[in-house]
């Protein structure tokens, strides 16, 4: 089955203009004339393209039916105008990473603005409001005024767009990275019911637009990675280096102490600051990743950690041969395993019960969901060096070393990207794509995303 590509025909459209400017070798493309000969010599430049596929909720597939159901990956144009991006093929926007979250959309330029779109029903988009954001909109600085002011939800954000490296979504609430290392969070922070503290600003409020974590601003902390669960949040850290002193990184939790998901041996009492994983020490871990109520931490020696609910036999720590619904670890507990003795892990995704990673040596491991308790090495990709892998609800895709795409799981949601296959046992590729190259992919619980790179003259 051929991907799909969707447009439509828009007036003319006034592109954004900003103070800030990227530039890679990838966006450059140069041609020489040779007068003598008057001979022009082409090259081709290489853009990414955005392919999604699933379930589009609330707008979470920009520019596609409502409640459509993309069981083939899509081709979905993208043009910048007043703010937005629109559907067109006039100015193609710049792309450099898509996000996806349950059931939302976070899009990042090449200029560093983030676009979010998708289910906001708590201000987890950062729009300043609990409207459903149906096509992506440009994540701007908030103003002076209370965002909680039903007065003044309409102009809750400036003009004055994020610097954004790196962002996270949630089905509560949501975290972005500005490019100078802060953390920012928005949505909501919690109730007794389901726990407090999400958001880290300790003041038990919920909030509509990107507010800073003020305390990571202290002794010249930044943050360089975050990971949302649905209702706690691990922050990677790092200090500043200089000649003399190497880079320290830690890991930090906040939000609800349930099912161990802060790795502090807590499971009643809920944190509504950042607090540090104190059994995983100091300057020891490389990434995190995290899904519905765990986590896990990949050290630089490619070691697995992992804590929090275990009820599927997510964390793959084994739990004998049977699984308890209240099964967890309240601290960071090692991946043992017999199948990743002696394999160093460079890759770890999770999604909302199960989670994968990929060692040094293009192996692609998978456990949870209720069904493999511990990793479990997936053989019939041994042929194919696998580079990065991500989860959703329930089902897998691998992405290997020439950028095809691999998927396995259940996929009554679209997500498989195989037409009417709505179940693997065994990843398969996505042939709708196996002519292209994709550079990275995200999957959200029933929406995926990926950039694939695709050349034009020039």
């Amino acid at each position: 089955y051929g991907p799909r590509t969707l447009s439509t025909t828009t007036s003319t459209t006034r592109r954004m203009t900003s103070p800030f400017v990227s530039i890679s070798p990838s966006s450059m493309s140069f041609s020489s004339t040779d007068t003598s000969t008057t001979t022009t010599t082409t090259t081709t430049k290489k853009n990414l393209s955005l392919y999604m596929w699933g379930t589009n909720t609330n707008g979470c597939i920009p520019y596609v039916d409502p409640k459509a159901v993309l069981d083939v990956p899509t081709k979905i144009n993208l043009d910048l105008e007043d703010g937005r991006l629109s559907s067109s093929t006039s100015t193609p926007a710049s792309l450099q990473k898509v996000v996806c979250g349950p059931s939302s959309t976070a899009i990042l330029t090449t200029e560093g603005h983030c676009y979010t779109c998708g289910t906001n029903d708590v201000g987890q988009l950062g729009q300043g409001s609990t409207n459903p954001i149906l096509v992506p909109t440009l994540l701007c600085h908030p103003n002076n005024k209370d965002d909680n002011d039903d007065d003044n939800a309409d102009n809750a954000t400036t003009n004055i767009p994020f610097q954004v490296d790196s962002i996270d979504l949630g089905s509560k609430f949501s975290a972005l990275i500005d490019a100078d290392g802060e953390l920012y969070t928005f949505g909501s922070d919690g109730s007794m019911g389901t726990g407090m503290g999400f958001l880290g600003h300790g003041n038990g409020l919920s909030t509509t637009v990107p507010t800073l974590v003020q305390s990571l601003g202290e002794d010249g902390i930044y943050a360089s990675q975050v990971v949302v669960g649905d209702s706690h949040m691990t922050v990677l850290t790092t200090t500043a280096a200089d000649d003399e002193t190497p880079h320290l990184e830690e890991v930090l939790t906040t939000g609800a102490g349930s099912y161990g998901r802060l790795g502090n041996m807590e499971t009643s009492l809920d944190s509504l600051y950042l607090e540090p994983v104190e059994l995983l020490g100091t300057g020891e871990i490389a990434h995190v990743a995290g899904g519905h109520s765990f986590t896990f931490a990949l050290t630089h020696n490619g070691q697995l950690y992992a804590w929090g609910r275990n009820d599927k036999g997510q964390l793959g720590t084994g739990l004998g041969l049977a699984v308890d619904m209240y099964a967890m670890e309240a601290m960071p507990v090692p991946l043992e395993a017999d199948e990743l003795v002696g394999r160093k892990v460079m890759d770890v995704a999770a999604g909302h019960s199960h989670a994968a990673c990929v060692t040094e040596g293009g192996e692609l491991f998978f456990w949870g969901s209720g069904i493999y308790l511990e990793p479990y090495r997936v053989t019939t990709l041994l042929h194919t060096p696998i580079v990065k892998v991500s989860c959703g609800q329930d089902y897998t895709i691998a992405l290997d070393e020439e950028g095809k795409l691999y998927t396995m799981g259940k996929g009554k949601t679209g997500v498989l990207g195989q037409a009417s296959v709505k179940q693997l046992n065994q990843p398969a590729l996505v042939e709708a794509l196996a002519d292209k190259k994709v550079v990275s992919v995200h999957a959200g619980q029933s929406h995926v995303a990926c950039l694939v790179e695709e050349e034009e003259d020039s």
